[in-house]
């Protein structure tokens, strides 16, 4: 399985080394990890998405 990562800020090649290890080792985070990120991206989605007026 191969996972596509994007940081918010520059990071130090040590710095995602470190975070590639952790990943890898530890499952359970990589879920969270993926989680939280999901939420994000739908907050995000259903902030910019245009509302629906009822006409009556």
């Amino acid at each position: 399985m191969s996972f596509c990562f994007t940081a918010s800020r520059l990071m130090k090649a040590s710095e995602v080394k470190k975070l590639c290890a952790e990943l890898r080792n530890d499952p359970a985070l990589l879920l969270a990890l993926e989680l939280t990120a999901k939420q994000e991206w739908y907050k995000r989605k259903m902030a910019s998405a245009p509302t629906l007026a009822i006409a009556q």
